[in-house]
């Protein structure tokens, strides 16, 4: 396994909505991925003090290329915040060989559990039969599923300006698998994969 390496943004405010700032935090990176194709799906996100309760005081951005994490770390966003004195930043460190492995996984199905997504696809759903000409009746849901921890992270979209929920669960790996992520530095259920180091301080 190639070396990897990582940096922390630890958000000094005691009393912030951490999963506001982890939010602004990962959209920046997904713009620094989209403008910086070489870095597209191989910068992770780790939460080194995810709890029940939030997602944490720090995020940690991992990637095997230290050029790219120095340039993401070097975002405006993150220059201003941290002359602000509302961020600390670290610099680039070494991934510690006895680091266990984790994934931080997008989850969208959970969303599908929440009443306004509901509607949403009740109301697609009439549509099509009217157009279709089928007789009208509301779908049958059978959707009662245990969900395991997550927390929600709220994203802003810049191509299409919406806001909208990261669902975001954590996972234990017995293995450390190679950098693939989505465009938001997570992992995936199915196609990305990746695990990041659990960097508990």
């Amino acid at each position: 396994m190639r070396k990897r390496y990582y940096f922390l943004i630890r958000y000094i405010p005691s009393h912030a909505d951490y999963e506001l700032l982890a939010g602004r935090c990962i959209s920046q990176m997904h713009l620094f991925m989209v403008n910086n194709q070489q870095a597209m799906k191989r910068v992770g996100v780790s939460f080194p003090n995810w709890s029940e309760s939030t997602v944490g005081q720090t995020i940690a951005f991992v990637a095997d290329d230290k050029e790219i994490l120095i340039g993401l770390s070097f975002q405006p966003y993150f220059s201003l915040m941290v002359n602000e004195g509302l961020f600390e930043i670290s610099s680039a460190c070494e991934v510690p060989d006895t680091a266990e492995e984790v994934r931080f996984v997008r989850n969208q199905t959970i969303g599908k559990n929440f009443l306004g997504s509901k509607k949403r696809r009740i109301k697609r759903s009439l549509a099509r039969a009217e157009l279709f000409g089928v007789e009208q009746s509301l779908p049958l849901t059978n959707e009662d599923r245990v969900i395991d921890h997550f927390h929600r992270i709220p994203i802003s979209s810049g191509s299409s300006e919406q806001d909208y929920m990261l669902f975001v669960q954590k996972e234990c790996s017995e293995e450390c698998v190679a950098a693939n992520f989505n465009s938001y530095g997570l992992a995936t259920n199915q196609e990305s994969r990746g695990t990041v180091p659990d960097l508990r301080f």
